[in-house]
């Protein structure tokens, strides 16, 4: 007992130590970089040293040197990076205001400025590190001899992927254009819906050695200050070397990051992005990433899909309440099949209980270990699938489901009520419209499966509650995940569980926006316009 109580202070100590030591480590000097804020030469030819010294060993960063012409030529050196930058541009619009005319080397630089008229913007700058920055992005630098300023004109253009329909929020009825990798044309998609100066796009810039552009996009007005405020605050505060995607983003943001539930919406969808942005919500967007962030978001978003506000709002409701209750199935069905089969054979009227026994006769596990195996069974199988190539990948999901599933049985391992029950709540998990809505269920069932095994019904109703307690006292932003289930709020429920008319949404939702609380004008109840009642087709001809 003394060797434990003694081995644990040593662990204790080690950890005080190793987090001081984190404390006192500055993340700022990790990675020093050389050339911070240095002021470029006027001298040429000492640049052109200092950016060879920068990008040694850096292959697709060309370093060309041009005369520019003038009754003494001027020497300039371009630097841009092969493959980032538009050819056209730069031969059309760069060569051709460098070469034609002569200039005067008094006001070259200036005159240089005027000429490139092609360009859609010029930046200057007067340090090395922010030439550096400017060409890494993708632009062209003008270094001048004689002049402490280098010019840098916008002439970005890379390969990048067109815009497709979204693979991961396919609809029926709906506009089939998709994010793709490039921020400028995801920016675009938004603007082209919400034509208006109010929707602003804040770019910031995350890592140090990536300085990945994020843009944090918001219609003033609507959203809330002090949300768009808190957004912009805790990704500025993010001190890291990298950002390639917005998955890292979304774990340094996150409210809650021990919990199970994903505290940001994810997207590929300009029209369901503009649709919150409306409703007082706060996108942000990561360069190199399809997928747009939206927060805060609430447990009842993952449950609705854009094609909601494409059909009618009867149709739509009923496929809302289906979601509600198959999320519910994919969520509980397996514990309460363990509880009922292992602790409450009463619960089952007698044919189907002798039903199930009957199957369960050859079976040597208990119901816990037969469900545990055919869940982890098909979670394998569903991740097979989406990992191999699409065509071979739906084929090995459903042949090997089918083969496995029927030789389970025959092989007397799992009963064929147990391959029912999994397989309906695999397709009830299939209903939630969202990947990051479905993870948390998928996980989670497995905890509640073993309380059922432990206790029963009592059990589930003991993990349930727990997941309730988490999901009253989970954040988003500030915002209440369960809002408006918790703390209730009638006008909110409109868009719920099921989805009202449109000339019955007047209100934004209250929590998002509240500045600007309603969307539309009262008393827009289509109806037969009063000349025309009680008119009909042929009542003219038999007059």
């Amino acid at each position: 007992m003394l060797a434990l109580f003694g081995g644990t202070g040593l662990i204790l100590q080690l950890y005080k130590r190793l987090k001081e030591k984190l404390t006192q480590l500055k993340p700022q000097n990790l990675f020093p970089e050389k050339g911070q804020e240095q002021l470029l030469s006027t001298s040429v030819d000492k640049n052109l040293a200092q950016l060879k010294q920068i990008f040694r060993c850096c292959s697709d960063i060309v370093l060309r040197e041009i005369k520019i012409n003038a009754p003494k030529p001027i020497k300039a050196v371009l630097v841009f990076v092969d493959g980032l930058v538009d050819e056209d541009k730069l031969s059309e619009h760069i060569m051709e205001a460098l070469q034609v005319g002569t200039l005067n080397k008094a006001n070259v630089f200036e005159a240089i400025e005027a000429r490139i008229i092609g360009v859609a913007e010029i930046n200057t700058t007067s340090y090395m590190n922010e030439l550096v920055d400017y060409v890494m992005a993708g632009d062209v630098a003008i270094v001048i001899d004689g002049c402490n300023k280098a010019i840098v004109p916008d002439v970005r253009g890379w390969a990048d992927r067109g815009v497709e329909e979204p693979s991961t929020e396919t609809l029926v009825r709906g506009p089939r254009d998709g994010f793709n990798e490039t921020i400028r044309t995801n920016t675009a998609l938004i603007r082209r819906r919400i034509r208006t100066p109010r929707l602003k796009m804040e770019a910031l810039q995350v890592g140090r050695l990536t300085k990945t552009d994020v843009v944090v996009a918001y219609v003033a007005g609507i959203a809330d200050d002090n949300l768009v405020k808190e957004v912009k605050e805790r990704i500025q505060r993010i001190d890291i070397d990298t950002l390639v995607s917005n998955g890292p983003l979304e774990e340094l943001i996150e409210d809650n990051p021990y919990s199970f539930f994903p505290q940001a919406d994810t997207t590929e969808r300009p029209d369901k992005t503009a649709t919150r942005l409306l409703e007082g919500y706060v996108a942000i967007l990561v360069d190199t990433s399809p997928m747009v962030l939206i927060v805060p978001i609430t447990f009842p978003e993952f449950l609705k899909s854009p094609e909601d506000y494409y059909n009618r709002y009867p149709y739509a409701s009923f496929t809302r309440l289906l979601r509600f209750f198959s999320s519910t199935i994919a969520l509980l069905l397996p514990s309460l099949y363990i509880a009922v089969v292992t602790f409450h054979q009463e619960m089952l009227p007698t044919p189907l209980l002798i039903s199930i026994a009957n199957q369960r006769e050859g079976v040597p596990f208990p119901a816990f270990v037969e469900a545990l195996m055919m869940e982890i069974v098909f979670e394998i199988l569903r991740e097979a699938g989406v990992r191999m190539p699409r065509p071979v990948g739906q084929a090995v999901s459903i042949v090997g489901a089918l083969v496995i599933g029927d030789a389970a049985v025959n092989a007397g391992l799992v009963s064929p009520a147990m391959v029912m029950v999994v397989a309906l709540t695999a397709i009830a998990s299939f209903t939630i419209p969202t990947i990051s809505g479905s993870y948390p269920i998928r996980l989670l069932r497995f905890p509640i499966m073993f309380m059922a095994a432990m206790l029963g019904l009592f059990g589930i109703m003991i993990a349930f509650m727990a997941l309730i307690f988490h999901l009253c006292s989970l954040r988003s932003f500030g915002m209440p995940y369960l809002y408006p289930m918790s703390p209730v709020n009638y006008h909110d429920l409109k868009d719920t569980y099921v989805r009202v008319p449109w000339w019955a949404k007047i209100t934004r939702p209250h929590l998002i926006g509240d500045k600007n609380f309603q969307r539309q004008k009262i008393g827009q109840m289509p109806g037969p316009h009063q000349g025309t009642q009680g008119r009909r087709r042929g009542d003219k001809d038999n007059a």
